[in-house]
C-alpha cells in the first residue's frame, strides 16, 4: 500500500478513535467493532500491519482499538 493510502487509514481510524472516545463507552472495544462491521478485511490487514511497526500517528484509542481487533483476530483463526 502507497504511503498516502496508509496515511488515510490511520486518519480514518483517528477519527473513529475520537468520535468513540467521546462517547461513554468502551472506546477501543467499539472502534475494533466498527472496523469488524464496515471496514473490508484488507483494510483491517493493513491497519494491524501499521500498528506492528509501532504506534506511529495512531491515536492511543485508535492503536488500542487496532490491538484489539488484531487480538480478536487472532482469537477467532485458532477456534
Amino acid at each position: 500500500m502507497s504511503a498516502e493510502g496508509e496515511a488515510k487509514l490511520v486518519m480514518m481510524a483517528n477519527q473513529i478513535a475520537a468520535f468513540f472516545a467521546g462517547q461513554h463507552v468502551d472506546a477501543a472495544g467499539e472502534v475494533a467493532g466498527h472496523f469488524k462491521a464496515f471496514w473490508a478485511p484488507p483494510m483491517r490487514d493493513r491497519i494491524i500491519a501499521h500498528l506492528a511497526k509501532g504506534r506511529g500517528d495512531l491515536s492511543e484509542v485508535a492503536a488500542a482499538g487496532v490491538a484489539r481487533l488484531r487480538d480478536e483476530s487472532r482469537a477467532h483463526e485458532a477456534k
